[in-house]
């Protein structure tokens, strides 16, 4: 594994990788992970129907790409690994893809082992970096992906965690500068456009915490995607992008999911 930082866990404040596992109902959190969550069920108690909606959009998109013969894939912000994971999906349809996965959290680097584990023709890695060390993270991805051909870039529920004073634009750019024509963007994100009142409450309490939060409305969301090709449909909540490539999610239409989910191609 590439980029290994020591493995020191805060457990301190709550990290969004463990809250995402708490709302998953996995096991790999700490009190303090679990006493955020909770506070962020009091506000929205469907958050953990949106986590789930979110890995079940990362699921579709991934069947889309690799049904359009992609077999580069660079996922920033995996998260805890919860199965079926992208490269499972991945090498399910085009069993030779290759898959970089790239977390800040310590946590996530002591169960990659579970991430590496893939078909005999493919290869999967993993390296411990931040979506704001983008350099760092194209070096480890250089060393697996060919960077001359078509690469998936995924980043689910990562960016609403990136203020636009860490310049969350400007390194989704450079990211996406370094990959050659062909090569795809796939973006989930929180809003606050239907739920204005918790939002803020959200971003709060979290704040409090240690935590950014950085909700933005569908024109920011939409900004990741300039100079791309967006696909069909477009811009939508993320349950109803090609929903026909994967099973609903129970309750994700049971009120409104207040995300954002796309996929474009770069020109």
């Amino acid at each position: 594994m590439t980029g290994q930082h020591p493995v020191e866990i805060d457990t301190s404040r709550p990290h969004p990788a463990r809250m995402y596992d708490w709302y998953l109902g996995g096991k790999d959190n700490y009190p303090v992970d679990e006493a955020m969550g909770k506070q962020m069920l009091a506000l929205d108690p469907r958050v953990p129907v949106m986590a789930r909606v979110n890995r079940a959009f990362m699921q579709r998109a991934t069947r889309w790409l690799a049904g359009q013969g992609v077999r580069q894939f660079l996922d920033v912000g995996t998260g805890i690994p919860t199965e079926p994971n992208l490269h499972q999906v991945a090498q399910e349809i085009v069993p030779d893809a290759r898959v970089v996965y790239c977390d800040n959290d310590p946590i996530v680097l002591a169960h990659a082992a579970a991430l590496l584990r893939g078909t005999d023709e493919g290869v999967t890695e993993y390296l411990q970096a931040d979506v704001r060390e983008p350099d760092t993270i194209l070096e480890g991805a250089r060393k697996i992906l060919d960077f001359d051909e078509p690469i998936a870039l995924s980043l689910i529920a990562l960016l609403h965690f990136v203020s636009d004073e860490d310049g969350a634009h400007e390194l989704v750019g450079r990211l996406l500068g370094a990959l050659p024509s062909g090569s795809y963007l796939v973006v989930t994100h929180a809003t606050s456009d239907f739920t204005p009142e918790e939002s803020k409450a959200a971003t709060d309490k979290l704040k409090a915490a240690g935590v950014t939060l950085a909700l933005r409305s569908r024109e920011e969301f939409t900004r990741f995607f300039d100079g791309l090709d967006l696909i069909d449909p477009g811009v939508q909540v993320p349950h109803q992008w090609h929903p026909e490539l994967g099973d609903p999610i129970p309750g994700q239409d049971d009120g409104v999911v207040p995300g954002y989910g796309a996929v474009a191609r770069k020109l």
